[in-house]
């Protein structure tokens, strides 16, 4: 069984920064991409970043690229999301997920964690 545990949520205050991590169970880490992805209350959830196994396949929605940087660390299996500049409009439930590519950009990753909280004050 396959479980992906997200951590570093909390509140922050609009123009802060966080760091998101994502943590995987599995023995062997291998999903060929992981992507974040975040859903605010009577929003769908939306894909924000993924990235590939090696990292030089990485992709950003509009309303975070330049703000956001997402990577990766197989050795330690772990998944990062680094939010700079935070809006109000980034408040959200952040998901990580994990699987085929193709699955993952299109929002439908084979796993998904269980989600982390960020809040932003104005």
């Amino acid at each position: 069984q396959v479980e992906l545990v997200e951590s570093g949520g909390g509140p922050v205050q609009a123009g802060g920064s966080l760091r998101l991590s994502c943590a995987s169970t599995s023995p062997s880490f291998y999903f060929d991409a992981m992507g974040w992805f975040r859903q605010a209350p009577g929003k769908e959830r939306e894909l924000v970043a993924a990235i590939n196994w090696k990292s030089d396949l990485i992709r950003y929605s509009d309303s975070v690229k330049a703000r956001f940087i997402v990577t990766r660390d197989n050795a330690k299996k772990q998944t990062y999301l680094e939010m700079s500049e935070i809006e109000p409009e980034d408040a959200a439930v952040y998901y990580c997920g994990g699987g085929t590519w193709g699955r993952v950009v299109s929002g439908t990753p084979n796993y998904w964690g269980q989600g982390t909280q960020v809040a932003v004050s104005a």
